[in-house]
């Protein structure tokens, strides 16, 4: 499979994430939901990294690698944390879209800080996205 075929699923996977957590979240708090939700998402994680054997590759980790990917899984969990909540409070039709501002934030972080290139296309692609985000709150 090419990248952008995994790209799709994280984007169907990402979506059901949404509607199944929209539910799960109702009468449970917030902090406890995501708390569980990562309790799933690390037992299934560490299960297909130990049956591929890529659990090997520890040893030869470099500081900044583990840095980075320590500051990454703060990231993220910071994320969930303020994901379900917003879940809880407000319509997940509404959530949704807002949290998927993350992609014109990680284009533009990845322009100022990754020194990645920006082209026309990708820039207006960025602006639309934002305009539709703000189309869905109305």
């Amino acid at each position: 499979m090419t990248w952008w075929m995994y790209a799709l699923l994280s984007a169907v996977f990402a979506a059901l994430t949404a509607v199944l957590a929209k539910v799960g979240v109702e009468g449970v708090p917030s902090t406890l939901a995501t708390a569980l939700r990562t309790v799933v998402v690390l037992v299934f994680a560490w299960s297909i990294a130990l049956a591929r054997g890529e659990q090997q590759a520890l040893p030869s980790l470099s500081r900044k690698t583990l840095l980075f990917l320590a500051l990454s899984g703060v990231a993220t969990g910071l994320s969930w944390l303020a994901y379900f909540r917003a879940l809880q409070l407000g319509p997940a039709s509404r959530v949704a879209p807002i949290d998927k501002l993350s992609l014109a934030l990680t284009v533009t972080f990845a322009v100022l800080i990754l020194k990645e290139p920006m082209s026309w296309r990708l820039g207006l692609g960025v602006v639309l996205i934002i305009a539709g985000t703000l189309l869905t709150l109305k």
